[in-house]
């Protein structure tokens, strides 16, 4: 039989399907190239928002329609199975805190074969290195699926980054629910995963996930001592969610607008070009025209790479969806304005950056034929030539755009080997 990981949302639920992946390879099932080839799909769902969850629902119909044997996974396996079962009765569902009875629940459902060894040649592998989090967020229904923190043991995820460094991986995303609260249960903190992952020998980038301001504040320290090692992208995805201190009290987000400014501070005294990406929700319960304007001023004064903009989307069983709702219209109008001026902010970010010479890693192929090159700060840049992915190269800005920069392979410096990069990214020959 042939089997489909269709996997949806967030980057750590990307990381979980690879790895049920591999458990359908231990029981001997054939990786399909597509869902319509296989007899076999796991839907591994996301339901953060109203508009996701109604793809979800729509997805379980086509593939019932289809006569194809489904597994749900995801967060809707947890936080609404009644809504999966009432459109795939006879389905598998296994909700993330039963991942690790995946295997014994297939075999028992469909059977098991000899294991089948796949070795992929990828460029970029994701792990998960925790499931929940330590939140109480009023409009959050994710944590319902996850439940409270638990960090897995750091010779577990250490024995899964070597494998994936042996393997020629040449970008591993660390991530989680929360990634900066890992190993607050356990006794540990993420600078010291951090650390105990760089003692794998290799060329290779770490990208750290998301985390919370109010997490990240008391492990700051560790976290930036880690930064200081090359192979350790230079961002941050830090969701402040409002400029409003009202708002942030509504949501339980735990800081103010001035906490987050003060932890940003921090962070850009350790490193002052290390890329912020953010997230900002548009049209929270009761937000006034003052509260969207205080994220607008939030936005202008940050001056992040990257601003996230979400409309807020009430979510059953959450305490933000018995607040009092926004027209939406206002969600609309506070949405677009939130957006036009990040990418008025963004495009005048990366103007600043045309001209400038970058080490950077290629670790994506554009549809139009670009790659995608992501320097030391991990700022994309597309660039219109033939370079095998997983390449180290130096990549010089020729143009930008609000979300991106455009570029070129650099002439070859001739050195004695070394240089260094000052603190815009730049080459310095030594």
């Amino acid at each position: 039989m042939k089997y489909y990981v269709e996997s949806y949302g967030c980057t750590m639920n990307f990381g979980e399907g690879d790895e049920l992946s591999e458990r359908m390879d231990s029981l001997g099932y054939l990786r399909a190239s597509s869902a319509d080839e296989a007899d076999i799909v796991i839907l591994n769902t996301c339901t953060v928002v109203e508009t996701t969850e109604k793809r979800m629902i729509k997805r379980m119909n086509e593939l019932k329609a289809a006569g194809k044997e489904v597994i749900v996974t995801g967060c809707m396996a947890k936080a609404q199975p009644s809504r999966v079962m009432i459109r795939l009765p006879d389905s598998l569902i296994i909700p993330p805190e039963e991942y690790d009875g995946f295997y014994d629940k297939v075999a028992e459902k469909y059977g098991c074969g000899t294991p089948i060894n796949v070795v992929e040649s990828s460029t970029t592998a994701i792990i998960p290195i925790a499931q929940g989090c330590r939140g109480n967020c009023t409009y959050c229904i994710t944590r319902f699926a996850r439940g409270a923190l638990r960090s897995y043991p750091p010779e577990q995820i250490k024995q899964r980054f070597d494998k994936l460094v042996d393997r020629g991986v040449k970008e591993i995303l660390i991530t989680a629910q929360d990634t900066g609260c890992y190993g607050m249960d356990i006794g540990t903190d993420l600078g010291e995963l951090i650390r105990l992952l760089l003692t794998k020998e290799g060329d290779y980038m770490i990208r750290i996930g998301m985390m919370n301001p109010n997490n990240l504040r008391p492990v700051l320290a560790s976290v930036m001592d880690a930064f200081r090692d090359d192979r350790v992208y230079k961002f941050l995805h830090i969701p402040v969610q409002s400029g409003s201190d009202a708002v942030l009290d509504r949501m339980r987000r735990h800081y103010t607008a001035e906490d987050f400014f003060s932890l940003v501070a921090d962070i850009r005294s350790y490193y002052p070009d290390l890329s912020i990406a953010t997230d900002i929700i548009a049209g929270f319960p009761a937000e006034t025209e003052e509260d969207h304007a205080k994220s607008v001023e939030l936005i202008r004064k940050l001056r992040a790479d990257t601003v996230n903009i979400t409309r807020f989307s009430p979510r059953p069983g959450t305490v933000a969806f018995k607040m009092p709702q926004l027209n939406g219209r206002f969600l609309k109008e506070r949405s677009q304005e939130l957006t036009e001026v990040k990418n008025e902010t963004e495009s005048d970010v990366n103007s600043a950056l045309v001209g400038k010479v970058f080490d950077a890693l290629v670790s994506e192929q554009s549809a139009d034929g670009s790659v995608i090159a992501r320097t030391r700060n991990y700022r994309p840049i597309a660039i219109k030539e033939t370079i095998p992915l997983g390449t180290f190269i130096r990549a010089e800005v020729t143009g930008s755009s609000a979300t991106y920069l455009v570029g070129k392979r650099a002439r070859s410096i001739q050195t004695n080997g070394s240089y260094r990069l000052n603190r815009l990214g730049d080459i310095t020959v030594l």
